[in-house]
């Protein structure tokens, strides 16, 4: 299916309910679909290949993007707060396209081959000026997004998300037409992120309010889902430990939000379970995907963090951990360097297939020809079919013929009483190809030394796991979506523990 035609069954099922913005003077469904027919036309007219959003949340994203749809041409929104120079070479990338993008964007990059630069405001307004597109032909088949990688170690790719793709995870997770009138997703990631994407595509399809925040603070955050009576919302773990430190600090307790998904990196068990207990009345979910998978794959559900947090087993407590169960619509397997499946509780790397998986970057198909997509990520499926991430597996510590997953390591300084947070990974090492090093923040106020922490960790794990090197430090490098960028963190411990 394309997705074009969702919007298309949204408008006619609900035409005067809000789509996005305020509760009062928001965009309805019906509006939404004639402004994107009127962008398709805008769009036509650019004579280009491809259309470009660099800018924040705001009303032009969806009529952008649905608008581009129709069109039939790829919509790329690209990450903004890349670096002037990496932004050129990126956008350089999309040419012959029309960039839409916040003013001050094209004072920033200047001129730029085959790109054409269209403010917001321009084109809004041209868009309202113009003639509404016919119905043509719509292909499932034709690229729908092509949305960039973090580039953290090299030249962003793109990944090629499909409408078909796009469909099926909207189909497969969603019920149309499912929300009630007075419920409303609050989207404060960037577009530019597939969970900004599939935040849309999926509440417009259910028929979902969305409201947009340009950019997170946690006081606004929590002032907007009180005002706006936001009943879901999604954020990164980074972004909820900072919300429940306002919630804490006001007593507000956001009596109408109803549902919080939270994905993106990993979330400290600590921090979910204090969320957990300072809003009983809220259904938590943890949601892992990846952009080549069109957003989530596995989920870990309201009833199991329930169960998880008031089990005395420990393996039924460990899934507080773990991202959960795949969706009913996907495959997931564990399998060794070889591609071949491991057995239960053998960590190896998460392979992934299922309608909804594009595995594919521009100029490339990355998935096996019976559709089996290796994620680069590893991880492990316990007896019930609790999926347990170890880390990207260029992240793995490989100390002597032994691998290590940060991620544990990490959980274990975590609950460490003096300990805010921690990153952990390996150094070049003679002796053994690679050391555990750990950069620590303290709580405010705490206080523990390196050789505490390591008895700590070596008495909850074991010698070999044993961070060699500790530095305190104020705060960890995180991305906007709250991934840990361990390849700074790994710069920063050679160059101030010479390590």
């Amino acid at each position: 299916m394309h997705l074009f035609t969702l919007l298309d069954m949204a408008a006619a099922g609900f035409p005067d309910r809000v789509g996005f913005g305020s509760r009062t003077d928001g965009l309805t469904y019906a509006d939404l679909a004639t402004k994107a027919r009127k962008a398709a036309t805008w769009i036509a007219g650019q004579k280009v290949e491809r259309v470009v959003l660099i800018d924040e949340n705001s009303p032009a994203v969806p009529v952008l993007l649905y608008g581009s749809a129709l069109a039939g041409l790829p919509y790329a929104p690209l990450n903004y707060r890349l670096a002037t120079d990496q932004l050129r070479s990126v956008l350089a990338r999309t040419a012959p396209a029309v960039a839409v993008v916040d003013a001050p964007v094209v004072d920033r990059l200047g001129p730029v081959d085959g790109i054409t630069f269209v403010t917001r405001e321009e084109f809004l307004h041209q868009v309202d000026e113009a003639a509404e597109a016919a119905d043509g032909p719509l292909d499932p088949e034709a690229a729908a997004i092509w949305l960039f990688t973090s580039g953290t170690t090299g030249e962003p790719k793109a990944a090629v998300l499909r409408h078909r793709h796009l469909a099926s995870y909207v189909i497969g997770s969603v019920e149309f037409m499912g929300a009630t009138d007075d419920q409303a997703a609050l989207v404060s990631v960037p577009p530019y992120h597939v969970a900004g994407t599939s935040a849309v595509t999926s509440s417009v399809y259910a028929g979902r309010r969305v409201v947009y925040l340009p950019a997170f603070g946690p006081e606004t955050w929590v002032d907007t889902v009180r005002d706006e009576r936001i009943s879901q919302a999604m954020v990164v773990p980074t972004m909820l430990g900072r919300v429940l430190d306002v919630l804490e600090s006001t007593g507000e307790r956001l009596p109408h939000l109803r549902n919080l998904a939270y994905g993106g990196g990993r979330m400290p068990v600590p921090v979910i379970e204090r969320a957990l207990r300072m809003l009983p009345h809220v259904e938590f979910v943890n949601a892992y995907g990846l952009t080549e998978t069109s957003s989530t794959i596995a989920v870990l559900g309201h009833e199991d963090h329930k169960l998880a947090l008031a089990s005395e087993d420990p393996a039924v407590r460990a899934r507080l951990g773990s991202v959960g169960r795949p969706l009913p619509t996907v495959e997931i397997e564990i399998r060794d360097p070889d591609g071949t499946p491991v057995p239960v509780d053998t960590a190896g790397e998460i392979w992934v297939r299922g309608e909804q998986v594009a595995g594919e970057y521009l100029g490339r198909k990355a998935s096996t020809a019976d559709g089996w997509f290796p994620t680069n990520d590893g991880g492990r499926l316990d007896r019930d079919g609790f999926l347990f991430l170890e880390g990207r597996l260029d992240d793995i510590i490989v100390r002597g013929a032994e691998n290590l997953s940060p991620g544990e390591i990490e959980d274990t300084l975590l609950a460490h009483p003096s300990v805010a947070d921690a990153g952990a990974v390996g150094v070049p090492d003679t002796e053994w190809g690679e050391a555990v090093a750990a950069v620590v923040v303290l709580n405010a106020g705490a206080s523990a030394t390196k050789e505490e922490l390591q008895d700590w960790v070596r008495g909850h794990l074991r010698s070999s796991k044993t961070p060699e090197h500790v530095v305190f430090a104020d705060s960890l490098p995180y991305n906007d979506m709250g991934k840990l960028l361990r390849r700074k963190l790994k710069e920063q411990l050679v160059t101030e523990a010479g390590a």
